[in-house]
């Protein structure tokens, strides 16, 4: 029987040729995921032999991942601030960049917003986050595919966060009453062109959704829907935070002073690319 340090080589050696991105680890976690052991637990049990059908269950996982299936969606899970959120192809993955979003809004809300609403909630990642650290305020999701809807509400109840979000299945802001008015408005809505998702990698292409990623008018379609219906959609001195492509700032700058905002505002993710809008309404 092979133990599990030699499945693990083993399993390396072929994420390798592969050209699987961190091979090593990648095998140390799906192995201690199929295991139900954390990695420090595996680290105890290297020289444990593995049964033939422990093998077996474990050589569809690392066949999956060879294809290119995302590890998030073979461990069913994805670390979100200081949330757990199950993840699977209902919706986006979360990804880290998007954390320093949220680190944003609570840098620029010391003290909580009344009220807010996340665009396209998806797996509910943002949501969540904005939950635990506004803990005295109610949230509302919004998504326009059930699916999602379903899979942000598994995350809340998991997370403990579930009576604290409300959530609606609306095409951005069209099921919402035209009299909610909220002080914070987020999304991290579809901003890739055509051609970027052609290119993108094939763990995104071939298992994430397709209509979580791409916008028309290149990329810019949704932002610019959600920039110009949030605008009567804030209490005055709201704002509402965009997570977008990097190309695509000086456009939305410009139609959101046309929209009426009176601060526009572009931040940049940790790679130094600009990944952030910010655009706030004063109307007194």
């Amino acid at each position: 029987m092979l133990t599990v340090i030699e499945v693990i080589k083993r399993t390396t050696d072929f994420f390798e040729k592969k050209q699987i991105e961190s091979a090593r680890l990648t095998a140390e976690l799906i192995i201690a995921h199929y295991l139900e052991l954390d990695r420090m637990q595996l680290y105890l049990q290297f020289e444990r032999p593995l049964e033939e059908k422990e093998l077996e269950n474990i050589r569809p996982l690392v066949k999956r991942r060879g294809q290119g299936e995302p590890l998030q969606y073979i461990l069913g899970r994805a670390p979100f601030m200081d949330l757990v959120l199950k993840v699977d192809q209902r919706a986006l993955i979360p990804r880290p960049e998007t954390e320093q979003l949220v680190e944003r809004i609570c840098e620029v809300y010391a003290d909580s917003p009344r009220s807010f609403i996340d665009l396209g909630t998806g797996s509910g990642a943002i949501v969540l986050a904005l939950a635990q650290a506004f803990p005295d305020i109610e949230g509302l999701a919004v998504d326009n595919s059930q699916d999602a809807l379903n899979l942000a509400k598994e995350n809340a109840e998991l997370n403990g966060l579930l009576k604290r979000i409300r959530f609606i299945e609306s095409d951005w802001f069209s099921s919402i009453a035209e009299s909610e008015v909220f002080d914070l408005v987020v999304a991290n809505p579809p901003y890739l062109t055509e051609n970027e998702w052609k290119t993108a990698a094939v763990e995104v292409r071939s298992y994430e959704p397709r209509e979580a990623l791409i916008a028309a008018d290149e990329g810019c379609e949704d932002l610019k829907k959600i920039l110009k219906e949030s605008f009567t959609r804030l209490s005055d001195g709201g704002r509402v935070f965009l997570e977008t492509g990097i190309d695509q700032h000086a456009q939305l700058q410009s139609f959101g002073l046309e929209c009426g905002y009176a601060k526009i505002e572009s931040f940049q993710d940790w790679s130094g690319r600009d990944r952030f809008i910010v655009a706030q309404k004063v109307t007194e």
